[in-house]
């Protein structure tokens, strides 16, 4: 399960997807993201599906990888599933036993839920599979340079956010050879009841722990030994400049999202 923690990663390419300007990206995922709230129903939902597969095969990446993505995120989807199946009792009945009743519109919600939530998750990680952190750091700092007349410290909150992100996967790959350290001393991980599991948890939190802060600090001496201190004055190698591709891609983002608005207003209970 841990290895199949793909949040954060970066997958280098030379895709149409890898060259697009990371500014446009990120409202290109935020569209994306609108599209399939603003869906209605499953044919909506299924446009927004279409959308982030084609995306998908134009990146170079593997769908399993869109898959992938979804595996740690599975018990809170079950886990949302359930809720909207027991929860929701208008609609034709299905099932009933004592207090516990399955309706039409429980079920639909259940699917409906479920299936949002996966693309969400894999319209987002498509967004760090093909942005490196650099270019997602300054993308961020672009947007909201705007604010700097407020004092916005948009430098610092979007190197905060890269560095955040980036840490991710070092951390995965830290707590899973903790994980194969306490197996080979004999620790049991995956039997035994709940409680029992959560005790056998702190041997591998605690040096996770002290991992995560030594790197934090290894990382602020580096910064500090580099002579950072902030955006002010720092200059960037690369220049984030949009082609004519961004705007293509924004025009087809927009369109599949006009087609979910016509959706919802002809075809809202499908």
């Amino acid at each position: 399960m841990i290895k199949d923690i793909t949040i954060g990663q970066y997958f280098p390419g030379k895709s149409v997807l890898h060259r697009l300007d990371p500014r446009m990206k990120l409202l290109l995922t935020l569209l994306y993201l609108v599209m399939l709230f603003c869906a209605k129903g499953f044919l909506g939902l299924a446009v927004g599906i279409v959308y982030l597969v084609g995306a998908f095969l134009i990146s170079g990446i593997p769908i399993k990888m869109m898959l992938k993505s979804v595996k740690p995120i599975l018990p809170i989807i079950i886990f949302t599933g359930i809720l909207n199946l027991f929860f929701i009792n208008t609609g034709e009945v299905l099932f009933s036993w004592t207090f516990i009743r399955i309706t039409n519109d429980g079920v639909r919600t259940m699917l409906f839920m479920a299936i949002r939530i996966i693309f969400l998750i894999c319209g987002t990680s498509l967004l760090t599979y093909t942005t490196s952190p650099l270019a997602l750091t300054d993308a961020i700092e672009r947007i909201f340079s705007p604010l700097k007349v407020i004092h916005f410290p948009a430098h610092e909150i979007a190197m905060m956010m890269t560095i955040a992100l980036r840490f991710i996967p070092t951390l995965i790959e830290e707590t899973d050879k903790i994980m194969s350290a306490q197996k080979a001393r004999g620790a049991d991980l995956e039997t035994g009841s709940v409680l029992k599991r959560a005790k056998a948890l702190v041997p591998i939190l605690i040096p996770l722990f002290v991992s995560a802060f030594r790197r934090a600090d290894e990382l602020a001496l580096a910064m500090e030994c580099r002579c950072y201190h902030g955006g002010d004055g720092r200059t960037r190698m690369k220049q984030l400049k949009t082609s004519p591709m961004d705007y293509i891609a924004l025009a087809v983002t927009v369109m599949f999202f006009v087609c979910v608005i016509i959706l919802n207003i002809f075809l809202p209970a499908l």
